[in-house]
C-alpha cells in the first residue's frame, strides 16, 4: 500500500510538472515523506500479529489477544520465579503456581536477570549472571523449570532483562565491573541519597562496555532453550513478553536513554519476531526532567514497543502517609490523573497499556504478616474497578499486575534487611521486609483479586 502511494505520487508529480511551480512540486514531496514518518510507520507498527504461533499473547489495536480472543488480566509481580525454581526450592514454587492459579491470576512478572557477585549486599541471591561472562546455569534450569511448570497451568509470564535498581545487580553492576569502581548504594535509613546513586546509574546509557555486557545477557536468554522441553524459547507461548529492564530511566541522558530503548528492543525483534516487547517504564515519570516528558515517552515507545507500561506509587512518590488516613483519598485522585494521562497517550497510539506496578502497605504500615490489610483491599479494588469499567468501554487500559506475591514465604523478623538465606517475598533485598508483599493468607485480598479475574474468565 506505501508502495503504491509512493508510485502514484510520482506519477502525480510528473504530470503536473509542466504546469505548477517548483512550490508546489515541493510540497507534494514533503506530505510524501510525512505520510511515510507517520500514518505509514504506524500502519506497519500496528498491524495484528497474524503470523504469530497459536496461543502467543498478541497485540490488536488496543487490546491483548490470544488466538484472537480479548486477554485481560490481574496479575502479580513474581520476581523471584527463577530462583524459586532451584531443586531445594520447587516444592514452595509448585504450592504458589497452583494458589495463584486458584486466584485466577494467569500472568506473572518475573525478574529473569540478576547481576551478582553474590557479596554485594542488598542484592536477591544466588544471581543469574556471577561475573561477566560467567552464567550460574542452575538459576537458567530454574527459569526453565517455572516455565514449563507455568505451561502446565495456563500462566503467561512477562520476562524482565534488566534493572535500573540495584536489588537485582543491574545497570549499576555493569558500570561497576566496567569501572572497577564500588556501586554508590542508597541506604534505607539515610547515607548515601537515592539521587546519587541515580545520576551513578545513568551513566550506563552512555557506555558501550557495560550495554555490551547487558546485550549479552540479553542474548544469552532470548536465544536459550529450555533444558527441559528442548523448546526454543522464541517459541514457547508462556512468554507473554521480553521487557528490557524494570522501572528504566532517562535522568538527563535523554538520546542516549532512547537510543538504548530502540537498539535493544531491535535487538530483541530481529531474534524473536513473535513475543511482545515492552520497556518496563513507570510512564513518563520515568522520562527526563528536559523537555516535555510526555512527548519523550511517546517517542521512547514509537519503533519496536508493542505495548505501553505504567507505575503508580503513592507512598513511595509522598501522595500517602499511612499514618494519616485522609491522605489515601487524596492519593486515589492523583493515582487516576496519571493513570488517565496514559490511557490518553495509550489511544492516541493505539496501543494496549498495562498498570504493572503498584501497591499499598498493610494497615498502619505493619510489617507483620498478621496485620490487617482493609486499606489495601479498599485500594486493590478501587484499581482493579477502574480497569475493569475502561475495559468495558474499550480503553486502552487492559491488564494489572500489583506488587507483589509474597505467598507462602515471610521475613526473618517483621521490617528487617533481607539477608542471604532468608525467604523471598514479595519486597526486593533493598526494601524493609513485609511491606507490600501479599501472602497466602490474606484472604481478603484474594476475594477481590478473584472476583475481577473471574469477570475476566480466568476462574472457573
Amino acid at each position: 500500500m506505501i508502495a503504491q502511494f509512493y508510485y502514484k505520487g510520482l506519477i502525480f508529480v510528473a504530470q503536473m510538472y509542466k504546469t505548477i511551480s517548483m512550490k508546489y512540486i515541493l510540497l507534494v514531496l514533503f506530505s510524501m515523506l510525512w505520510f511515510h514518518k507517520t500514518q505509514g510507520q504506524q500502519m506497519l507498527k500496528k498491524s495484528p500479529k497474524a503470523d504469530a504461533p497459536a496461543g502467543f499473547v498478541t497485540v490488536d489495536g488496543v487490546q491483548f489477544k490470544i488466538d484472537g480472543k480479548p486477554y485481560n488480566y490481574v496479575g502479580t509481580n513474581f520476581w523471584f520465579g527463577p530462583q524459586l525454581g532451584l531443586p531445594e526450592n520447587r516444592a514452595r514454587l509448585l504450592q504458589e503456581l497452583d494458589q495463584l492459579q486458584a486466584l485466577g491470576i494467569n500472568n506473572l512478572r518475573i525478574m529473569v536477570a540478576s547481576e551478582g557477585p553474590e557479596s554485594e549486599p542488598f542484592r536477591v541471591q544466588p544471581p543469574l549472571l556471577l561475573s561477566p561472562n560467567e552464567y550460574n546455569e542452575s538459576i537458567l534450569e530454574g527459569l526453565d523449570f517455572l516455565l514449563v511448570e507455568m505451561q502446565k497451568r495456563n500462566l503467561y509470564g512477562i520476562l524482565v532483562l534488566g534493572d535500573f535498581w540495584h536489588w537485582s545487580g543491574g545497570f549499576a553492576q555493569y558500570l561497576s565491573w566496567v569501572n572497577d569502581k564500588p556501586i554508590p548504594y542508597p541506604s534505607l535509613d539515610g547515607g548515601i541519597s537515592w539521587g546519587i546513586y541515580m545520576d551513578y546509574t545513568y551513566k550506563f546509557y552512555h557506555n558501550p562496555r557495560a550495554k555490551k555486557m547487558y546485550w549479552d545477557v540479553v542474548t544469552k536468554i532470548v536465544g536459550r532453550t529450555n533444558s527441559i522441553t528442548q523448546k526454543p524459547y522464541t517459541a514457547d507461548p508462556t512468554i507473554m513478553s521480553w521487557q528490557l529492564a524494570n522501572e528504566p530511566k532517562s535522568g538527563p541522558r535523554k538520546k542516549a536513554y532512547r537510543n538504548w530503548i530502540k537498539e535493544t528492543a531491535k535487538m530483541i525483534k530481529k531474534m524473536d519476531p513473535h513475543h511482545l516487547v515492552s520497556t518496563g517504564s513507570e510512564g513518563t515519570e520515568s522520562e527526563s526532567l528536559s523537555g516535555n516528558r510526555r512527548k519523550n515517552y511517546i517517542c521512547n515507545h514509537s519503533e519496536n514497543i508493542d505495548y505501553l507500561t505504567a507505575h503508580i506509587w503513592i507512598q513511595n512518590w509522598g501522595w500517602y502517609d499511612p499514618h494519616n488516613m485522609p491522605t489515601l483519598a487524596t492519593a486515589k485522585t492523583k493515582a487516576l490523573k496519571y493513570l488517565d494521562q496514559h490511557i490518553a497517550i495509550a489511544k492516541e497510539m493505539k496501543m494496549p497499556l498495562v498498570l504493572e506496578e503498584f501497591g499499598i502497605a498493610r494497615d498502619a504500615e505493619s510489617y507483620a504478616a498478621t496485620s490487617s490489610v482493609t486499606h489495601r483491599d479498599g485500594y486493590y479494588e478501587f484499581i482493579f474497578d477502574y480497569m475493569a469499567k475502561n475495559i468495558k468501554e474499550g480503553s486502552p487500559f487492559q491488564a494489572c499486575n500489583f506488587w507483589a506475591w509474597g505467598g507462602l514465604g515471610r521475613p526473618r523478623v517483621p521490617r528487617s534487611v533481607w539477608q542471604t538465606g532468608d525467604n523471598l517475598i514479595g519486597d526486593p533485598p533493598h526494601e524493609y521486609q513485609g511491606w507490600y508483599s501479599v501472602y497466602n493468607t490474606d484472604t481478603t485480598t484474594h476475594k477481590i483479586i478473584m472476583k475481577y479475574n473471574k469477570q475476566f474468565g480466568l476462574v472457573d
